[in-house]
């Protein structure tokens, strides 16, 4: 079964069925079978969620995770250390901590897809294991 990791952007998106991208992501969330969601992402996609929407929103995303595609994960200390080092790298460049963790976990678990609306950051990133990523939709 292939792996893949999912970004906040993404998994707005699929939560928000008025957003412009929701028809982009649906299709692209049912070609996977499981979708690593790191911890870290759920913290931002439930602020974004809560702000954009509302709690209630939140609320029944939270209660349809466990029947979901999705697979939350922590970022571990290994993962942590490495977000520092990319921050660290890419700083002029302004890449976003969450971002920086999704990096890591995906290089940890040799991921090469991410599922992102926003590409910049894993554009300009050079991952230890591939290339580069592979960006959908």
């Amino acid at each position: 079964m292939e792996r893949v990791l999912a970004d906040s952007g993404f998994v707005v998106a699929l939560a928000n069925r008025s957003d412009q991208r929701h028809a982009d992501v649906a299709p692209i969330y049912k070609q996977y079978a499981q979708i690593l969601l790191p911890q870290m992402v759920l913290v931002e996609v439930a602020y974004l969620i809560g702000r954009d929407i509302g709690i209630s929103t939140v609320v029944k995303f939270l209660k349809g995770l466990s029947a979901s595609r999705f697979e939350v994960i922590e970022a571990s200390d290994e993962d942590l250390d490495r977000t520092a080092q990319i921050l660290e790298q890419y700083a002029d460049s302004k890449v976003d901590f969450v971002d920086a963790v999704v990096m890591a976990i995906a290089e940890r678990f040799n991921i090469t897809k991410i599922l992102t609306i926003d590409q910049r950051d894993f554009r300009l990133f050079r991952p230890s294991h591939c290339e580069s990523f592979t960006l959908l939709p």
